[in-house]
């Protein structure tokens, strides 16, 4: 690998933990069940919070994770997990770009969804149930697979590197599983997977870094005594 590539590699690792950040960022509020509490549901959705949260958190957080794991499939594609860091960013990309699919019809459908309920239309509701059928629930489940087998690979190419915390690699394996299966528990559990896969990332990142330096260090090391 280049000097450049690496360069841009090791710096690209830290969109990994921005983009964690943004994963807790978004969960740190509850969508009520529009097929309980419509009314509430209307409310929370027509609000500034859900549509920023998800074009900054939801939408470019996934753009900005996507870089990330391009970052970490270069940086090691001269390791023995280059294999399945190659799959792990493959999947990731992917399922984050089907997810983004999903997180668009929130965030532009799902307010003028609440605003047709505020000014009492009476097919609002029918609107929602067109809008989240079949189609779209098949989209959002083969983002969440593959987010998951691209968090399962990564997180493998992470352990078997040699240059990278071992651990790191099995919290980011296993909370990516966690995380996407938090859409069917208390939004606790996401806030509680989001937060690891931030300190695991930070590890990648900060572990990355500090190879980097060593490495320089190496070679000034080298040029005085020669």
């Amino acid at each position: 690998m280049t000097y450049p590539i690496r360069a841009f590699a090791r710096r690209a690792l830290w969109a990994l933990p921005i983009w964690a950040a943004m994963l807790f960022l978004g969960t740190l509020t509850e969508q009520p069940d529009p097929q309980t509490a419509f009314a509430d549901f209307a409310a929370y959705v027509t609000t500034d919070w859900f549509l920023w949260s998800h074009l900054i958190n939801s939408i470019l957080g996934a753009a900005i994770g996507s870089f990330g794991v391009v970052g970490l499939m270069l940086y090691l594609q001269d390791s023995k997990g280059s294999g399945r860091a190659i799959i792990g960013m493959a999947a990731s990309v992917s399922g984050n770009v089907l997810m983004s699919s999903v997180y668009g019809i929130a965030a532009f459908a799902q307010p003028a969804m609440g605003r047709m309920f505020q000014a009492g239309q009476p097919n609002a509701f029918d609107f929602y149930n067109q809008v989240y059928s079949v189609p779209l629930f098949v989209t959002a489940l083969g983002g969440m697979l593959l987010f998951m087998i691209g968090g399962v690979f990564a997180g493998s190419a992470i352990s078997r590197s040699g240059r990278l915390p071992r651990w790191a690699g099995w919290v980011y394996a296993v909370m990516s599983i966690g995380f996407a299966l938090g859409l069917f528990f208390p939004p606790i559990v996401m806030n509680i997977t989001s937060t690891m896969l931030f300190l695991a990332t930070i590890a990648v990142a900060w572990s990355a870094g500090r190879e980097e330096g060593s490495m320089q260090s190496v070679k000034v090391e080298s040029k005085q005594g020669i």
